[in-house]
């Protein structure tokens, strides 16, 4: 075979299999974790508590402000309300700082994270430090537990 060939079969293989690699990818355990991360940021921002509440599992644990919540549904998640207290304080939105993932298996994702809270006009009104467990459970993955330092 002529080095030509060979690196044009070559091309061909990397085009066939480069979508399996990165659905490969996508797909693992820390890739879904912060994927599921992801969908808690994007409902918490849209005020949307049945999207929110659907990112996590039950019962959901969050240790904040000197206390421990459980929420053994999505349905006594989606009754506490935390934007009215949140806008009194400035709030606009929140987004990821850091996301930095300290331990992982195939069905548990710890990750230490940095968020920012931020007013209308994007300026950074808070930074906090929390610890986020993402599990998977029945093919799905959301979040079990929650430590924060915001208040």
């Amino acid at each position: 075979m002529k080095h030509t060939q060979r690196v044009k079969m070559l091309l061909l293989f990397l085009l066939i299999t480069a979508p399996a690699i990165d659905r490969a990818e996508a797909e693992t355990p820390d890739a879904m974790a912060l994927a599921t991360l992801d969908r808690f940021m994007a409902a918490f921002n849209h005020q949307d508590n049945k999207a929110w509440a659907k990112t996590l599992h039950y019962p959901h644990v969050r240790f904040a402000s000197s206390q421990v919540m459980i929420y053994d549904s999505a349905a006594t998640f989606q009754d506490h309300l935390i934007f009215p207290a949140l806008q009194a304080t400035g709030w606009h939105h929140s987004l990821w700082t850091k996301r930095t993932i300290t331990l992982s298996s195939d069905t548990k994702v710890h990750i230490d994270t940095e968020f920012e809270r931020r007013n209308a006009a994007n300026q950074t009104i808070g930074r906090y430090r929390s610890l986020y467990i993402v599990t998977e459970r029945d093919g799905q993955w959301g979040i079990q537990a929650r430590s924060s330092l915001a208040p």
